[in-house]
């Protein structure tokens, strides 16, 4: 299976999925794009297939890397891809205005997604030492139908477990920027003060989910909603599917097990630090789902299946 991280960049701290090349924590937009291997530009060119031995437009386009030539995707006409130059120097100026720190970059997929994580001030500690500290993950797609996302993630220092929010759901559109449309950088950072407002509403969750206990029968429960056994023969036994059976194992074993054990707040971290740090079969097939595949949403679905059992606690 090819790697699904293809270039990828860190200043500072070795990030969660510890993989990388270490860079100074001076590095300018532009140095960061080559020592991540971004520096390349997107062309769209016109699409055409052969028929009957005739060339033949088929009103579409193909983005193609400058570096390899190689084609990410087809679009359509008006359809603009965002270089990675410029979205990188959004990012920068986003960066310096907020005072944060660029923390990684890399490319995923042969090129089709583009990131950069950034780490923001905001933090919270609960639980007598559990600290949890904010970052902004910032996508550039390459793809037909996706646009830059701008998202709020937390991430538990104890483990390195990750979460990705999406800003408000009414201002969701607000933060993307459609690739039809030239890139504004000042529509965008009008929202970004959203990413508080969210590290805020995230630490009312984890107080309330620390304040609840569960039992063993609720916990089952909980790990067998979020994934079901499927297999017949496990189900009559009335055994957990194999990767709740997992989550179920890293209950107590997990990293920060101690804060606020038994409460709520111990099986969601035991799920996202099973898809985090256990699951898949490398660090960069982990950090692809947790981000942009099946994994963030299993993470979400945790986190509010949590706060409705804890409710009912």
């Amino acid at each position: 299976m090819a790697a699904l991280v293809e270039t990828m960049a860190y200043a500072g701290e070795v990030p969660w999925h510890g993989i990388g090349t270490e860079v100074p924590s001076d590095v300018s937009p532009d140095q960061m794009l080559k020592f991540a291997g971004l520096d390349w530009e997107v062309q769209k060119v016109p699409s055409y297939i052969n028929v009957n031995q005739e060339t033949v437009f088929t009103g579409r386009h193909a983005l193609v890397r400058s570096s390899d030539k190689s084609i990410l995707d087809i679009v359509t006409d008006d359809w603009n891809p965002v270089q990675n130059h410029d979205a990188f120097k959004f990012f920068n100026d986003f960066v310096y205005a907020g005072d944060m720190e660029m923390h990684t970059a890399g490319s995923l997929k042969s090129g089709q997604i583009v990131w950069a994580l950034a780490k923001i001030k905001d933090s919270f500690e609960l639980f007598g030492g559990d600290k949890v500290e904010g970052y902004l993950l910032f996508s550039n797609p390459h793809r037909f139908g996706q646009a830059i996302d701008i998202r709020f993630t937390p991430i538990r220092v104890v483990c390195n477990n990750t979460l990705t929010l999406a800003l408000e759901k009414s201002t969701q559109n607000f933060v993307k920027v459609n690739h039809r449309t030239v890139f504004d950088p000042e529509k965008v950072k009008e929202t970004l003060g959203l990413a508080h407002e969210q590290l805020v509403k995230y630490k009312e969750m984890a107080e309330f989910l620390g304040s609840k206990r569960y039992t063993n029968e609720s916990v089952r429960e909980y790990l067998d909603k979020l994934m079901p056994t499927l297999g017949k023969d496990r189900k009559e036994q009335n055994l957990l599917s194999v990767t709740a059976d997992k989550a179920l194992e890293l209950l107590e074993t997990q990293p920060g097990a101690k804060y606020a054990e038994g409460s709520w707040w111990q099986p969601f971290n035991a799920v996202t630090y099973m898809t985090d740090h256990v699951l898949g079969r490398s660090a960069d097939t982990r950090l692809t789902s947790s981000w942009y595949g099946a994994n963030k949403n299993l993470k979400l679905k945790a986190l509010n299946l949590a706060v409705e059992m804890a409710e009912a606690a």
